[in-house]
């Protein structure tokens, strides 16, 4: 299986940029004198363009393997490689999108958004035409002058994505990005991204506690292991995008990983 999934990332590699492999990925933490494993021999391909989503208990390392391929972190065993070149610190290429907004109070919406093209060596004219394409693919138009504290969350949120997708990374990552928000806005943000990933077609993982969020957006779901964190099982989402949040395969699918889950 992993003979041929390498094919595909080689074909893929060919046509489109953001194919990212992970070759028996481990790492430690030290505490207290005392090693802590946190992950242990992960095996992760991820096909140009494709949304793969990431679930498991608390502490399973799903948050340390996106801050991992994100460049946040360089102590591990094992390799990461975008395009076959092994990762190596942060870069534009590989943009991520946390649990809170990380706005910049004291800046505008657009501001917060340019603020991503701040070494790029374009003019004045074009990272404006660059922000307003942005805020818009958001539906932000509008609020490119409101401040952080005059938007709702899930405004915010989105011009976090705004703002990590404005570089034009080859993976964006999505670490918890509707976990702070209420129900109704995290479904409203959930068809938003899906929208978002079905014009750009940008290479995308997520980590989720939320099974149905991971189902609905991702081609593929990862399920891992935690003590050390690993993984333990894989589904294919086999259903065309946009997808009916009700339907019946769905719902077959969320049985079977809330029973891998569970143990049940």
């Amino acid at each position: 299986m992993t003979a041929i999934l390498d094919q595909q990332l080689i074909g893929a590699v060919v046509r489109q940029p953001g194919a990212l492999q992970v070759r028996n990925l481990s790492k430690q933490y030290r505490i207290d004198e005392q090693r802590l494993p946190v992950l242990e021999n992960i095996d992760l391909q991820v096909l140009p363009g494709e949304f793969v989503s990431i679930v498991g208990a608390s502490g399973c390392g799903k948050s340390s393997l996106l801050r991992l391929i994100v460049g946040l972190e360089s102590e591990y065993d094992g390799d990461i490689l975008l395009d076959g070149q092994p990762i190596a610190g942060t870069s534009l290429e590989r943009g991520i999108v946390f649990q809170d907004h990380r706005l910049f109070p004291w800046k505008t919406v657009e501001e917060n958004v340019a603020l991503a093209l701040k070494n790029q060596r374009l003019g004045k004219k074009e990272k404006a035409e660059l922000v307003a394409e942005h805020l818009a693919l958001v539906n932000l138009t509008g609020f490119e002058k409101a401040y952080p504290h005059q938007l709702s969350g899930g405004m915010a949120q989105r011009a976090a994505i705004a703002r990590a997708l404005i570089t034009k990374p080859k993976v964006l990552l999505l670490d918890e990005p509707f976990g702070a928000l209420d129900a109704l806005t995290r479904v409203h943000l959930q068809r938003e991204l899906q929208r978002i990933w079905v014009q750009q077609r940008s290479t995308m993982i997520m980590v989720t506690h939320d099974v149905e969020e991971a189902l609905y957006l991702g081609d593929r779901v990862v399920v891992m292991d935690a003590r050390p964190g690993r993984i333990k099982h894989e589904v294919q989402v086999d259903l065309p995008h946009p997808r009916e949040r009700h339907s019946p395969r769905l719902q077959q699918l969320k049985n079977e990983l809330l029973a891998e889950l569970t143990g049940a």
